[in-house]
This record gives C-alpha cells, structure tokens and sequence, in this order.
C-alpha cells in the first residue's frame, strides 16, 4: 500500500511534527527512545573487537621482521598471527586474528609515524601506483600524525574505497565482471590466485567480513565515532596495500598480463541537480551553531560535522561530502528508530544480522513488512531528494560510486556537495528549539533553503526521467521548420510521386485518433487537429509542457508502473532519435542537392523523404501527445487486472516495435521512405483500435471530459 503523504501540513520541514513525531526520552508506553546520551554507535560485541580486542596482547615485534627497509612486506611474518577455527585453514577465528595482529598493527603504526615525509616516500610510493591513486597516501600519512579528530577516519574511508577500486581492477585480469560488494570481492577466487589464499584472510580481519574489524562498513554507514576508530588499523592498511602492490608486480611479471585501470566515472546531469543556492560564509556560520543545538546530530560525531564545515571552506569537496553522508546516515538511522519504535536498531548489528543501513531506512516497508514511518515524518520533498542523490539509477548515487572507489575524490564537483550539505542544514533545523528555528528563518539565506527544500521535485525517478525525455523530442521536432527545404518550383521530379493513397490514409487516421484525444486533454485553447499542421503548433508544444508540469507520485512505485514507465521511455528515447536523424538528412541532403551532388537515384529519394516528414511530423507529435497522456495517468495501471494489463504492455510494444523501425528507416544509411509510411499506417491502425476500445490509461482515469485525474 503506498503511503499517502498528502495529509502532511503544507509546510514539511515545519517545528509542529518534530514536536508531535520526535520524542526524546520515555515514550507514553515506558519504553526508552533514543536520546543524546549516547557514547556509542557500536554493540557491545563490536565495540570490543573494535576498540579493545587488538590491545590485549602486550608482545612487541621486531618491524624489520614484518618490513623490510626497502618497504618489503614480508606476508609469511604476519600470516603467522592469523588463527583459524578449523585445522584445514579455511575459517578464520576472527577474534583471535585481530587479538594476536594488534601488536604487529602497533609496530607497523609505530614504524610508519617514525618515517619523515620523504622516507616514507622513498620506501612505499613505487607500490601504491597499482592502485591509480599514489597521492592518497602521503595525505594518509600527514593524517596519521594530524590531531583532528575526524582525520583517520576519513583516511580510512578513502583507503577503503580505493582498495576497492584497485582489487577490482585486479580481478578483471582473471575474471569478467567484478562483484559489486567488497565482501564478496575478497573471497572471491580470481583475487587468491593473484595474491594467494592468506593474504586475502589477512585482509578480511581488517575489511570485507561483517565477522572481523569491518572497517570499511561501520565507518562509511555512521556508526563509527571519531575516537573509535585505532589509528594502528589505518597504518596496517597502508602497508598492506604496499604489499599488494609487490604481489601484483610478481604477478603481471609472471603471467605477462597487461593491468589496465578502469576510469573513473563522471558526474553528467549536474545542471539537473542544483536545486538549492551556493551556501556562502554566512550561511556556515549559522551551520556551526545548528551543530551544537540540533538534536539530529549527536554530541559525539560533532567533530565530523565540524570538519564537515572545514572540509567545505577549504574546497575539499569530496571529503566534505564523505563526511557529510556518513552523518546523514547517522542521523537518519536515530529518527528511524525513533519514528519506528525499535531503538535497539540504532547499534551495529551482530554479523548474524544487517545493518540498519539507508537502503532499510529509506525503504517503504520494515524488514519484518511493517510499514516505515520515516517517509510519512519526512515528507515526500525530503523523500524524493534522498532517493535521487542516493537511490536512483539515473541520479548521482553518491555514496555508492564514493565508497566503492567509482569517483576521482580530487575533481569532485563543487555541485553536489553544495545540494547535500543544503539539504542536511535544513533537515538540522527540524530538530532544533522552536525559538533557533525561528532566529536561523530570519536569515534570508536559510529561508532560501528552506524554500527550496519544500518545493523539491524528483528529478531521476523514471517519471521525471520521461517528462525530460518528451520535452527534449518536443525540442527537437519544433527545429524542423527551420530545416532547409529546396522549393516547390526548384522539383522538377515532384510531379512524378503523385499522391499517396497509403499517406492519406495515415492522415485520415490521425484525425480520428486526435478527435478522440480532445476529449482527454486539460481544458485549454488547443485543438489537435492542429497536428496535421506543419509546422508543429505553439499551442502543442504548450499542452506538452503543462501535461509535464504535473506532479505525479514516484515514491515505491509498484512494479506495473515502472514496467510502463520503462516502455515509454523507449517509445519517446526513439521518437527523439527519428527527429535527429531527419534533422541530420535534411540538412545533409539540401547541400548535396545545391551543390548538385546528388545522383538521380539520390534525388528520388531526398523527395520521397521531404514527403515523408509531412506525415511524420504530425505522427511524432500524435506519439508524443499519446504517452504523456498515459504518463499522468501512470498509476491508474493498477487497476488493471492481469489479463487487461497484459494486453496494454502488448500494445505499448507494438508502439515501440513501429520507433525501433522508424529509427532504422529514417537512418542515413538506409532511407526506407516509403516503407516508413506503410509501418506508419500500420500502427495508426493499432492505435485507434485500443484507443476505440477504451483501455488506454487517460479512458480508466476518468469518466468527464476535460479532466485529467492524476
């Protein structure tokens, strides 16, 4: 069932349901909420493993027997301190692993922070290119001396992500498609034949297994506070890495394999995602004081929000953002189980249970089918917002593409951080004291956000995704009556086409099928007859963009929608491409024709083109009229039932079927002028036979005339 946000007060982001939703301390059954007395994100078990477990042992180690002082990591030395709980050495004993490699982690950390700068250079630097990102490490290094409180952590984060990267690359020497987890990465059997079975269990103590330290995951999902995370893990990492870097080297030397870099991804739609304004200096300060007030940020994560702000001033940009998503998850988690009534859910979870993660949190529905309440206390502005900067395909994924190493962290745009961090102060003031609220509004700049924030529309659900499409079709067609065309009077060969039965046919169709459109279109000053104009009407373009304009639901769409949605987004991907291509015709073929290149055969066919485009100009436009109808209509496919809903997606691809083949037909290469219009006539024909039974979307939608009921 989907959750129905609108009986929300107008004003989302507004004080009254944080007083009427947040309760801090007993609720009115007795039992304990979450409140900011928290000293740790971490159960119990984890905390121990984390924070106590590797300082147990008190033995010392000879470094130059774990590294050499060329930087040799010698693997034998410290698989030697791995336990297992079975005698073929295939089970790790996690916690005995990490109490015996405590000591060598305080070694190598001790050794590394005892390295100058251009030491530490001389001896590692050679053995970090593997991993196409060398200049993380002196940073690492400057970090594991730093004082800030968030600057191992966040090294750490980087590291991770980078490994990441790297071992996938490493994989795809051997295998075809790399695991999407880095737990299933490291246990996967490309990467022990490259480096052997043990190192690969060294590595699980430290990431990839939920059973041993798994640094990389409660770090990058929030749970892990500044002072939990032991410095001596974060150098152990370094010198591991180092020691991959000799392994893979004695490998491709091997094997004569040539080891290729995967690129990095880049942001493509950043125009789409700035919503909210530049955050300026005045707005930080503000920012600074919210920290410390706001109940959605607890006391002991304040240093990463404070280096959050640094991060932003100092135009780290990607740290920034890093920072910034492991607190939003943080804070979000604290509000779902507060909304939720599960408190417990707060902490880590064992290695026998997940992690309250953002997919759970942003979910519909709890893992035991309980709806989730935190989509209701947000609001669908807020909703939408997260479910586009983390969920969906199309958005920028943020967290995913930064915590698997997809993002080049040293040209991260300005853009996206900005939107996060806007966001993440408005979400800060709804946890605020009703007079802060009301002293932070009084600042125009922070009523800007707040505005912005209240009026966020999706923008990569698939139904904006469409809207974006049928506008940018709608653009394209609009060009054509701006093509060169050679003159009437210039054809001599015109009179040789003679008229066209089939085309007439077509035309006769159209008119029909409009007429009946007419009836389910917003009451405005248009009449579809009007597409058999050419060109193209103003008042058409118009209709497009109002039927655009309205907002549709797009939180936990059902899969019959999305399945629609999907085909209609091909039907229009493929109208757009037909109008390009006749557009780079036309353009191409009135040039050859001035310039008198064009051979007879040539000529015939550049005129049966110009013929043709009269007919599929008003087609296009019948096509894209046809499926932004359907689109504000979208969730009235549910009340289909199975054999109704079967026939409608039977139609739609036929639809689609017919632009697959006008793509081809109008293609450079092909020029199936005449073949296009019979395809043409043939699904007018589809068309008005479904549109005359009455089963498209628009007819089961309403029952008046003139009205569209979204």
């Amino acid at each position: 069932m989907f959750l129905d946000l609108g009986n929300l007060p107008p004003d989302v982001w507004g004080r009254s349901q944080v007083k009427k939703r947040i309760l801090i301390g007993p609720d009115s059954r007795g039992e304990m909420l979450i409140t900011d007395s928290i000293t740790t994100c971490l159960s119990p078990p984890v905390y121990d493993l984390v924070c106590k477990v590797g300082f147990e042992a008190k033995e010392s180690h000879d470094i130059n027997s774990i590294v050499s002082q060329y930087g040799e990591v010698c693997w034998k030395t410290i698989a030697k301190y791995m336990c297992y709980a079975d005698s073929e050495g295939q089970n790790v004993d996690y916690l005995k692993s990490v109490s015996l490699l405590g000591p060598v982690c305080e070694a190598v950390h001790t050794h590394i922070c005892s390295l100058s700068k251009a030491q530490f250079d001389v001896q590692y630097a050679l053995w970090f290119q593997w991993t196409n990102f060398s200049e993380l490490f002196p940073e690492i290094f400057v970090a594991l001396k730093s004082s800030q409180p968030a600057a191992v952590p966040l090294s750490l984060m980087k590291l991770t992500s980078c490994l990441e990267r790297a071992l996938g690359n490493v994989f795809l020497l051997i295998g075809k498609e790399c695991p999407f987890l880095l737990r299933d990465l490291l246990v996967s059997k490309e990467l022990a034949e490259v480096f052997g079975q043990s190192v690969m269990n060294i590595l699980r103590v430290f990431i990839g297994s939920p059973c041993g330290l798994n640094l990389r995951n409660i770090l990058w999902h929030g749970f892990a506070s500044p002072q939990e995370i032991p410095p001596k893990y974060c150098s152990m990492l370094v010198l591991l890495t180092a020691g991959l870097g000799q392994l893979l080297k004695i490998y491709l030397q091997r094997t004569n394999f040539k080891f290729i870099h995967r690129p990095f991804l880049t942001f493509t739609q950043l125009k789409e995602l700035i919503i909210f304004p530049d955050i300026n200096d005045e707005v930080l300060s503000v920012v600074e004081e919210l920290i410390k007030k706001s109940t959605f940020v607890l006391k002991i994560m304040i240093p990463f929000w404070e280096a959050v702000i640094m991060k932003f001033r100092s135009h780290r940009y990607a740290d920034c953002i890093i920072l910034l998503l492991t607190q939003l998850e943080t804070g979000l988690r604290k509000v779902f189980t507060t909304v939720n009534k599960c408190p417990k859910r707060f902490l880590t979870a064992e290695s026998t249970a997940f992690y309250t993660t953002f997919d759970e949190i942003l979910a519909k529905q709890l893992s035991d089918d309980e709806i989730n309440h935190l989509p209701l206390f947000l609001g669908e502005p807020a909703m939408e917002f997260l479910w586009d900067f983390l969920n969906h395909q199309e958005g920028p994924r943020v967290r995913d593409r930064l915590s698997h190493g997809e993002i080049n962290v040293n040209d991260f745009p300005k853009e996206v951080t900005n939107q996060l961090l806007a966001f993440s102060i408005v979400l800060l003031l709804r946890f605020v004291e009703e007079d802060v609220l009301s002293v932070s509004k009084e600042n125009a700049s922070i009523k800007i956000l707040i505005d912005c924030a209240n009026c966020y529309c999706s923008q990569f659900h698939p139904v904006s995704q469409l809207k974006k499409k049928i506008l940018y079709c709608e653009e394209s067609i609009t060009i054509w009556p701006q093509l060169p065309l050679v003159p009437v009077e210039q054809i001599q060969e015109a009179t040789r086409l003679g008229s066209n039965s089939e085309a007439n046919d077509c035309y006769h169709l159209i008119m029909k099928i409009s007429s009946e459109l007419q009836h389910y279109v917003p009451q405005v000053d248009c009449n579809l007859s009007n597409l058999l104009d050419n060109p193209p009407t103003a008042k058409w373009s118009l209709l497009l963009h109002e039927l655009c304009s309205k907002r549709i639901r797009t939180l936990y769409c059902p899969r019959s929608v999305l399945e629609v949605l999907v085909i209609l987004q091909k039907i229009s991907a493929h109208c757009h491409l037909v109008s390009d291509q006749i557009i780079a015709t036309t353009e191409i073929r009135f040039k050859q024709w001035t310039q008198k290149t064009l051979r007879s055969r040539q000529r015939q066919n550049y005129l049966r083109m110009l013929n043709s485009i009269k007919l599929l100009s008003p087609v296009l436009q019948l096509l894209l009229l046809l499926i932004t109808l359907e689109l504000v209509n979208i969730h009235i496919v549910n009340e289909k039932n199975a054999c109704e809903y079967q026939q409608y997606l039977k139609f739609l691809k036929s639809v689609l079927q017919y632009t697959e083949n006008l793509v081809t037909y109008s293609n450079q290469e092909k020029n199936k002028w005449d073949e296009s219009i019979n395809i043409t006539h043939l699904v007018l024909v589809k068309i008005w036979a479904f549109t005359d039974k009455k089963q498209m979307l628009m007819h089961l939608a309403k029952k008046s005339p003139n009205k569209i009921i979204l």
